[in-house]
């Protein structure tokens, strides 16, 4: 499995392999003319507004044309014997449709599935801090705003600094074993916040958990592509996403049960948060161990010993993910990343727009969302009317998240659609630095919800350099409300107004026009050369990753 930074700089949506370009040979060999044409992928909108487009003929061939049937190109594509499928790819092999559509959904069923459940884990364990907030936790410790914000700065730091080393060591062990390990190390840290006794334990927990959590999403997401190919991926990171939005909701009304607790032994509410919502995390943990196959073809083990697939399935697997990628076999499942190609990534200057915007494009959501329940406790609301508030929030988000993926389907522009997280937060921005010193509780709490706005672009690119400047900027997200300009946090506001600005202004488009301008670049080269001497270039370059004429960049 190819998963250097060279290759994995973009998300698997955002890159155009070599097995999806056109083969340019007039006629098609013998061996190949049985299979179908490559299929448009499919997307929300065909599921909503056009289910028509998804009915093929179950019994005909759905194994598409790649370079594995052209004579010239397949050569040099041929899986390594080192790759864990190798066994299993057969460029003979074709399936039908019908056959297709049972395997992938039995795929969604045993690995999509339990990746959501497992995910819920992370989102419990990132809720819980700001549900504390709504129960005086500031106050039982003894704390200020500013330590609340050293907190999170201190969370983001040591997350950002196990980012890489979280993606090595998976590459190195294999995201099943590290994933579950991952989850049942931070269980037992956010259990034992339930002994916090002051500013100390409380940056030691927060350094811990942000070392533990660092790389979990990226490790998650290289997992769901060993089973799917890319065009699939993004339909079902939609999903995903919304399963992370209704776990909220699950975990505000764990919240607002766990918190009447108050009281029990003499402790206060959030510590039995803390601990309760740990020990659900180290069960899913615990669970995961057993609900992660390192691969298609290595699921059987001693407590499953029929594997999750046949024979048969497992070809088909195999098979239709490398004709949509190839590159994919390029490394296998427990192949650790050198440090040459971690240097080739990070010296990668065409993905540097995405880094910038990777730093600023969440601030002017993340901000406000930090302190949302320490201002509604400010404004008046109680520690259970708190909690409910927060889930109109989440429904719409879900409903953000819906409209979002059927808006970037029409428009088929990755930077247009991501530019609406800062649309949507400017004008709320604006209604909180222009709202009177003393403003209604309730038209605080509407004009707050800019908060509902963040999380809903770029969750696909997996890029560990990506996410570490994502943690940089929700590090300096941390530090802009501070304790003198509180409550209103005008001076905040205004510099939250600033960035998004920018962000929509200049940001945003600019790194459109590059990418757009990148790629004309490349196809004046590639779409003239004839199949011997695009066979001739992959014979010969020394061009990796995004330097290949065959890569394109998403826009």
């Amino acid at each position: 499995m190819d998963d250097s930074p060279s290759s994995r700089s973009l998300s698997q949506d955002e890159h155009k392999s070599v097995g999806e370009l056109s083969l340019t040979k007039e006629e098609p060999s013998s061996q190949s003319s049985d299979l179908a044409a490559p299929r448009p992928e499919i997307k929300l909108g065909d599921y909503v507004f056009r289910r028509h487009k998804l009915n093929y003929d179950q019994h005909s061939i759905a194994t598409e044309r790649s370079v594995f049937d052209d004579p010239v190109l397949a050569p040099h594509f041929r899986p390594s014997p080192e790759y864990e499928n190798s066994h299993r790819f057969d460029p003979s092999a074709r399936w039908t449709y019908k056959e297709e559509k049972a395997l992938l959904r039995k795929v969604d069923w045993k690995v999509t599935v339990w990746s959501a459940i497992s995910f819920t884990a992370l989102n419990l364990d990132r809720l819980n801090l700001a549900q504390a907030n709504s129960d005086n936790f500031l106050e039982d410790l003894s704390l200020t705003t500013n330590d609340f914000n050293l907190g999170n700065t201190v969370f983001l730091v040591c997350f950002l600094l196990a980012e890489l080393p979280s993606q090595l060591i998976s590459k190195r062990v294999g995201p099943d074993r590290w994933i579950p390990t991952q989850m049942c190390m931070w269980a037992l840290v956010t259990s034992s916040q339930f002994w916090l006794n002051g500013r100390a334990t409380f940056l030691v927990c927060r350094a811990l958990l942000g070392l533990l959590q660092g790389g979990y999403i990226a490790d998650l997401i290289l997992y769901l592509s060993y089973f799917y190919k890319k065009a699939e991926l993004p339909l079902r990171f939609a999903f995903f996403w919304m399963s992370m939005q209704l776990c909220n909701i699950i975990s505000a009304l764990l919240a607002f049960g766990i918190l009447r607790m108050e009281g029990i032994r003499g402790r206060q509410g959030w510590r039995w948060l803390f601990l309760l919502e740990g020990l659900l995390t180290l069960c899913i943990g615990f669970a995961t161990f057993f609900r992660m196959a390192p691969g298609p073809t290595q699921t059987k083990t001693w407590y499953r010993p029929k594997g999750w697939f046949t024979e048969r399935e497992e070809i088909i697997l195999v098979n239709r993910i490398l004709r949509d990628d190839p590159t994919k076999s390029d490394m296998h499942n427990r192949q650790s990343i050198s440090f040459k190609q971690f240097l080739q990534v990070a010296c990668d200057y065409d993905l540097y727009p995405l880094y910038l915007l990777g730093l600023f494009f969440e601030i002017p959501s993340d901000t406000p969302g930090n302190y949302f329940t320490l201002n509604l406790r400010r404004h008046g609301f109680t520690t259970l009317q708190t909690v409910i508030l927060g889930i109109p929030g989440i429904v719409a988000s879900i409903i953000a998240i819906l409209l979002v993926t059927l808006l970037s389907e029409l428009v088929d522009s990755r930077a247009l659609v991501a530019i609406l997280e800062d649309v949507w937060a400017l004008p709320c921005l604006i209604a909180l630095y222009i709202l009177p010193a003393r403003p209604d509780r309730w038209s605080y709490y509407v004009a707050w919800c800019s908060r509902n706005a963040g999380a809903v672009a770029n969750r696909t690119v997996n890029a560990s350099i990506y996410n570490i400047f994502v943690q940089i900027g929700v590090i300096v997200a941390s530090q802009i409300y501070r304790m003198d300009d509180a409550p209103r946090y005008r001076r905040g506001n205004k510099i939250l107004i600033i960035i998004c600005c920018i962000n929509v202004l200049i940001l945003y488009p600019g790194t459109r026009m590059y990418y757009k301008w990148r790629n004309s670049q490349r196809d004046k080269i590639w779409n003239h050369m004839n199949a011997e001497e695009k066979a001739h270039y992959l014979e010969t370059t020394k061009d990796v990753g995004n330097k290949r004429l065959d890569f394109r960049f998403a826009y």
